[in-house]
């Protein structure tokens, strides 16, 4: 089943005839809204064509911390910014009468300047499982950036299917609106991904995995962008970028006596890069007594420590033991390398984190005190109705930072836009993107970032 969300409205404007619009406002209101039951922020900024933004403009007591929007509430409407005067359509919104966005500006961009683009969704968009329930949250984050983007005068129309683990994909593709389609989000599941690149590969669609399915289509399929990136590429560019940052310190490897650990491929592989380059390294346990483990450790090099686990409790006791060894050496140079895990533990090891310099290396950085990372999620609790999942990343603002990164780079690039570094001057909130291609096949994500929490108590993101 399609559902046509056109980024235009599809909907009657409702002007309500209410006397509480004052003079000086009557050039930039063209009507009032009474809200009714279930709807939401982002529905009725959609319906009169206007930015979340200019909408809460209009109606400042909207932007107040614990805001909700309620049946009855009478809200001013006011003319889109980008709109032109008042006087120059007489239905602004009608689907044979676009707004000036779609064109205004554009007109000499090689990209997709003269239309909305099209955009299709194919991910599992239903309640019925956890499946459904992140990728309706991931396909909420598309809708608000593109709602952002209209405010660069794109705009863009979305179709959304139901891919759902036990549906006919092949069904969903003799759609025509999805051979209509500039780019495609999905799959989610491998078993949809053969007919899936086929399909676009004979339509000439770009299509978007966000997430980590096995796609070997990637080897010759051009129209193929992954995001997803397996372990162990993972694995190989923390350890390029950690033989690069950290080529003058002295290593100390610690073993947290895990059993169930899988780190090992990581602490061996850069023992080995270690090794070919002739730099010494020392290797250290948990369980030693002071005076041996503090012999692992440089007085006149900073020392680096990387543990051979990612779980919490190791890394409280690792913290411990050197909080120990600092009382009685206490100028000891000592840096952390921690695990992607490790930005889950935030709330518990903070302290320990600023105090040993500690850098994690990840493809993605939530940063919940960041304004940009603030005001998605309240656009999403005014839109939705609800706060996002507490997973990491966050699956809304990885929709998001996908959709803005994609749309923008169509817009201005059309379907040569290959996603690589420099094109886009674009910031993600949560999720960096660069894009190289495989072999001569599709593009992979290539994008791998230190979170560094420095001893200044300040949090900056490096990225490669």
């Amino acid at each position: 089943m399609t559902r046509l969300l056109r980024y235009f409205s599809l909907f009657v404007m409702l002007f309500v005839a209410v006397g509480v619009v004052s003079a000086q406002e009557e050039e930039s209101i063209r009507g009032l809204h009474i809200v009714k039951r279930k709807e939401t922020i982002f529905g009725i900024s959609r319906l009169y064509e206007l930015s979340i933004e200019e909408l809460l403009e209009a109606n400042p007591e909207m932007k107040e911390p614990g805001y909700e929007l309620k049946k009855g509430t009478v809200l001013k409407i006011p003319f889109a910014k980008n709109a032109g005067s008042p006087t120059s359509s007489s239905n602004p919104s009608s689907p044979s009468n676009p707004s000036n966005s779609t064109k205004a500006g554009y007109s000499s961009s090689p990209g997709i300047s003269d239309r909305p683009i099209r955009l299709g969704v194919m991910l599992p968009l239903h309640d019925i499982n956890g499946d459904g329930r992140r990728m309706v949250e991931y396909y909420r984050g598309v809708l608000m950036a593109c709602d952002s983007l209209k405010k660069l005068g794109i705009s863009v129309d979305v179709h959304a299917w139901n891919a759902a683990e036990d549906g006919n994909i092949h069904q969903l593709l003799t759609d025509s609106a999805a051979a209509d389609c500039d780019l495609i989000i999905g799959p989610l599941y491998s078993k949809q991904m053969d007919a899936m690149s086929k399909f676009v590969e004979k339509n000439d669609i770009q299509l978007l995995i966000p997430f980590s399915i096995n796609a070997p289509q990637l080897v010759d399929n051009r129209h193929i962008f992954q995001v997803y990136q397996s372990p162990t590429e993972q694995n190989e560019s923390a350890i390029t970028h950690f033989l690069q940052k950290f080529k003058d310190y002295h290593p100390v490897f610690i073993d947290c006596n895990d059993s169930t650990s899988k780190k090992g491929v990581f602490t061996s592989g850069l023992r080995r890069q270690l090794e070919q380059r002739g730099i010494t390294y020392n290797l250290t346990n948990l369980k030693s007594e002071e005076a041996n483990f503090v012999k692992a450790f440089s007085t006149t090099q900073p020392n680096v420590v990387i543990l051979n686990t990612g779980r919490s409790p190791e890394l409280g006791i690792a913290f411990s033991k050197i909080n120990g060894m600092k009382v009685n050496h206490p100028d000891l140079n000592i840096t952390m390398f921690g695990y992607t895990e490790w930005l889950m533990y935030t709330k518990t090891h903070l302290d320990n984190f600023y105090k040993y310099n500690t850098f994690i290396p990840s493809v993605f950085y939530f940063n919940p005190v960041s304004p940009a990372t603030q005001r998605l999620q309240q656009k999403y609790r005014w839109n939705f109705h609800a706060d996002m999942m507490g997973a990491l990343p966050r699956f809304a603002i990885t929709g998001f930072d996908h959709a803005y990164f994609f749309l923008q780079g169509l817009h201005k690039y059309g379907k040569s836009f290959n996603g690589a570094a420099g094109m886009l001057g674009f910031t993600p909130v949560q999720t960096p993107l660069k894009f190289e291609r495989y072999g001569n096949g599709g593009l992979r994500n290539k994008t791998m970032m230190f979170v560094h929490y420095r001893p200044d108590t300040a949090i900056e993101t490096i990225t490669f």
